[in-house]
């Protein structure tokens, strides 16, 4: 018995021992560390001052850029606190934009270059960062491209193996098993477009096949995103996107990078592209630090998997910022340190209007006075600017006036047609949108958009086309013939015209698209194949899930087209 007893422990003890090697082995394979992008650091003002015409008690000081500029420095001292108590965080990288005035103002880098020396000394964890287009520029610029290499030096080009003697790029090795790729997206020239170049593309090209030649995996880090994290990006936002994107990530991912980094867009969001030979390439779009929602992302990779999370920053040395910032409220310090996160989404909400509602002003758009188009646009821009700052609710409300159009807008939380379109915009910024067509919110704002076609139509027509009769038509009761016909007609008729219906359908996709995280990567935490899962198999796989996924795409599109189609014959 005692035999039988001491081979059974004895068969325990090789079984527990062989277990606990395999984790630790599986530990020692994974490689953690944490991605920020775009900190925009401010040196903070001696007072809070304003940036705009904000009517609101808390947020009177928002940007336009929503950026939490004055807070911007403990923001980042918070993040960095983080890396350095998860001790699963063994290193950090930063892909552009360190500094908000970084071209005019060094004080801003070396304020930064300390932060991250005194997190190295203290930590012993490498900091890697690129360059944005904030940063560095051409030598009329205080700081040039040389100057971002000579202040950034300790943080990532003393440890690279090559560094670029014409622009910020690099290499340096991360872990035994990759090889980080920094590349420098930026023009020089330019205050926000990209830089990339066939020399750009031809030197990733080199390193990532050195990086396979020397048994590592190649992960690209730059401050320009490689694929749209928006609608249609490369028209509406194409600054923001490298030229040629499409055929750029099918000569990324054909190199074997599967990791890209980027910033820029100030938008939580992940996108995929297959190649044509079955490649799969990520770019990860990483929010700015220092605007909602105040993220930053943690990755783990082994050979099988790609684990990611996003980890939010919601608390900061409130007694030191107003110790240093004089001007704040004992209401808003309160309210950050309640949560940080909360009080940053409606700082970005105040900045965002005033930004939005500046810019539907005529001066701001460039138009003379004297121009034909003046009156036509200014009428539009009025109309839409009434239907986002008017109650949606209550007597002399949105909600009646669509009714006059027979437009139903539901009830809601919302006070304003701003309130929901700034929801929607917020998620964007946080990632994993939700808002599909039955949510609330996607229902008003295109019943709005419906509204401010019918009523715009109706009041230019009265405005510029039919001034001469209304002047008629007073005399017999009416100050608005066009109007009154319009809404007599849709009494009638229904809610929108055909023209107006066709309009809604080309719209609906854009918002989807705009509003719903649907391409089946999640923007914020998951787990995707790793590296060693790339072979001809999975290869072949990968071709058909993409065409499966197009069409998929297509089709559901053209459902949301033929929808608004078919609400408007039935």
């Amino acid at each position: 018995m005692k035999k039988v007893l001491c081979f059974l422990l004895s068969a325990f003890i090789l079984v527990s021992s062989v277990s606990v090697a395999a984790v630790a082995a599986e530990k020692d394979d994974a490689m953690s560390f944490a991605v920020a992008s775009d900190l925009h650091y401010n040196v903070p003002e001696e007072e809070l001052t304003v940036s705009g015409e904000i009517d609101d008690e808390i947020y009177w000081y928002a940007n336009r850029r929503a950026a939490m500029e004055n807070e911007s420095g403990w923001i980042i001292d918070e993040f960095l606190n983080q890396c350095a108590e998860n001790d699963e965080v063994e290193f950090v990288l930063i892909s552009g934009d360190i500094a908000d005035n970084g071209k005019s103002i060094l004080q801003e880098h070396y304020d930064m270059a300390a932060k991250f020396a005194a997190f190295e000394e203290k930590t012993g964890k490498q900091i890697y960062v690129t360059v944005g287009n904030h940063d560095a520029g051409n030598s009329e610029c205080k700081t040039t491209l040389a100057d971002f290499k000579v202040i950034y030096h300790d943080f990532g080009y003393d440890q690279a193996l090559t560094v670029v003697e014409e622009n910020c790029s690099y290499t340096a090795n991360l872990g035994d098993k990759y090889r980080l790729i920094s590349l420098d997206s930026t023009d020089p020239d330019r205050s926000t477009g990209d830089g990339m170049s066939a020399e750009k593309i031809t030197w990733v090209k080199e390193q990532a096949q050195q990086a396979k030649k020397d048994g590592r995996q190649p992960i690209l880090m730059m401050h320009h995103n490689l694929l749209d994290h928006m609608p249609v990006q490369s028209i509406f936002s194409k600054d923001f996107i490298v030229k040629f994107h499409f055929t750029t990530a099918e000569l990324f991912a054909n190199w074997g990078i599967k990791l890209v980094f980027t910033g820029h867009e100030h938008c939580s969001d992940a996108a995929t592209y297959t190649s044509t030979l079955g490649n799969v390439i990520y770019d990860f779009a990483t929010t700015s630090l220092t605007m909602y929602p105040l993220q930053y992302r943690f990755f783990t990779l082994t050979d099988d998997e790609i684990k990611y999370e996003a980890k939010t920053v919601d608390k900061i040395d409130t007694a030191a910022l107003s110790a240093e910032v004089d001007g704040y409220s004992q209401e808003q310090l309160d309210l950050m340190n309640a949560g940080l996160n909360a009080y940053s989404k409606g700082f970005l909400k105040a900045g965002v209007q005033w930004r939005l509602t500046r810019s539907l002003k005529m001066e701001q758009m460039g138009i003379e006075e004297d121009s034909i188009f003046y009156d036509l646009v200014n009428t539009a821009v009025g109309g839409l600017r009434k239907i986002l700052e008017e109650p949606l609710y209550g007597e002399g409300g949105i909600q009646q006036l669509a009714a006059e159009y027979n437009i139903e807008i539901p009830d809601s939380e919302y006070k304003t047609g701003w309130d929901v379109a700034l929801e929607l915009v917020a998620a964007h910024y946080g990632g994993e949108e939700s808002f599909d067509f039955s949510t609330t919110e996607v229902t008003i704002f295109l019943r709005l958009i419906a509204l401010v076609l019918r009523d715009d139509l109706a009041t230019l027509a009265d405005e510029v086309f039919f001034e001469a009769a209304n002047e008629i038509f007073k005399n017999f009761g009416t100050d608005s013939f066009v109007t009154d016909i319009t809404k007599l007609a849709t009494k009638v008729l229904g809610g929108v015209t055909p023209v107006e219906y066709l309009l809604l359908a080309i719209v609906s996709p854009l918002v989807y698209s705009f509003a719903v995280d649907h391409d089946g990567v999640n923007d914020n935490h998951g787990t995707l194949p790793g590296y060693g899962t790339v072979e001809a198999e999975t290869n072949v796989q990968n071709i058909f899930d993409n065409i499966y996924g197009v069409f998929n795409d297509a089709m559901k599109y053209f459902s949301l087209f033929l929808t608004v189609i078919y609400n408007m014959i039935f």
